[in-house]
């Protein structure tokens, strides 16, 4: 019995493992070794996003979008939040015919002399000067307009497909330590609004069974406030679940690291800001990408300074493994190369309309564009969909 007891006490003693880890001699289940974090994503999304910010060839921002859209067609998992990729293409597509339907009706500031067809022009008042209704429609203000709408298209395909790639309750469970609360209530606001849209379609069938409509003010009314009645109800329910697992907690921090704290992050941010101002015009393009790393440097170094005053941790952290690296450090590739190109030879990167000329698709910067399609091959495959017509085994 003694030596039983002194085992126990020795097994007591034994260090315990860091949470989110596996015990010794557990494998570590398949699903989670092939996850990718999901911030690999977004750095990698938005570094193309950026990489077609810097030109309006068509072709290459075309071979973006085929890049994005490559990628996402053979690493989107099989989720419902994964669907999102279409709507984007549907926005993309929107703003598109949008810029073009401007281009015909409110005129372009891009003189040309190949006409296409004149509308009817609709006097204005003396006022309203430098905008017209109608009037000649030539095809160098239309090919300005549509290589205008491509960039933006482009962008946002971009931002589609890290939507359609990375997990959102992924993504904002590895968010600083500082920026918790931000999370949450995002996480919270993801989590509420599909169970509204549940009781609304609830509630209207079960009014149309009784025969009572379901439409117009009245309807609206008398679907709306046991909705509200519900959604108040969880909200309660909520805020008394954290409040008993000790949400909003804070550990003391001496005054001089707060300060320290909101002066580095604001600082960063201001600086990000003017860097990112810088990048996208013409003029501070040679102060531009230094303070945008300074300004990141600082904001980061806030936010870990901030992260102390928060007690959490976490469950099962998605680590950031050597797939990570290679997938940011793909798109950054892609993004450099690019300014690089637009700095050396900007005429590739930005057709001329006036005169009007074919584009031409330039050899480095489009091999540059295919090194995004390295996610594809470095990251795993996602698990096959299950078979709704299988039944479940026990």
């Amino acid at each position: 019995m003694r030596e039983a007891r002194g085992s126990g006490r020795a097994g007591l003693a034994r260090p315990r493992p860091e949470r989110g880890t596996p015990p010794a001699g557990v494998p570590v289940p398949r699903a989670r070794r092939a996850q990718l974090h999901p911030g690999a994503w977004w750095l990698w999304a938005l570094a193309l996003g950026t990489a077609a910010t810097r030109t309006t060839n068509p072709l290459l921002l075309a071979l973006l979008i085929t890049v994005s859209g490559y990628v996402v067609a053979v690493r989107r998992p099989h989720t419902p939040w994964a669907r999102s990729y279409g709507a984007f293409m549907k926005l993309a597509a929107a703003v598109l015919l949008l810029r073009l339907a401007f281009a015909v009706f409110l005129g372009s500031p891009i003189p040309g002399t190949h006409t296409l067809f004149t509308l009817p022009e609709v006097p204005l008042p003396d006022w309203a000067q430098g905008i017209r209704l109608g009037g000649r429609v030539t095809a160098e203000g239309l090919t300005f307009a549509l290589y205008d709408a491509l960039r933006l298209a482009a962008l946002l395909i971009c931002v589609g497909a890290a939507n359609a790639l990375a997990s959102p309750s992924r993504l904002l469970k590895s968010l600083p330590g500082a920026l918790y609360e931000l999370g949450v209530a995002v996480v919270v606001a993801l989590t509420f609004a599909p169970n509204l849209i549940a009781d609304v379609r609830r509630l209207r069938a079960a009014r149309r069974l009784r025969g009572r409509p379901d439409k117009g003010v009245r309807g609206l009314v008398q679907v709306g406030l046991p909705v509200l009645e519900g959604a108040l109800e969880r909200s309660v329910s909520l805020a008394a679940a954290m409040d008993a697992r000790g949400y909003g907690r804070t550990a003391e921090v001496p005054p001089a690291v707060r300060r320290t704290t909101a002066a580095l992050t604001l600082g960063g941010l201001l600086g990000v800001c003017a860097g990112t101002y810088g990048l996208l015009t013409a003029e501070g393009g040679s102060y531009g990408l230094p303070v945008l790393l300074v300004g990141l440097a600082s904001a980061l170094a806030g936010l870990r300074l901030g992260g102390r005053r928060t007690l959490r941790t976490r469950y099962r952290p998605d680590p950031w493994d050597a797939r990570a690296w290679l997938v940011s450090a793909s798109g950054a590739a892609v993004a450099a190369l690019l300014i690089l190109a637009g700095s050396l030879d900007p005429g590739a990167l930005r057709p001329g309309v006036v005169p009007l000329e074919p584009p031409t698709l330039p050899l480095w910067p489009a091999a540059a564009v295919l090194l995004g399609l390295l996610p594809a091959f470095v990251t795993p495959a996602p698990e096959a969909a299950p078979d709704p017509r299988k039944e479940p085994t026990t």
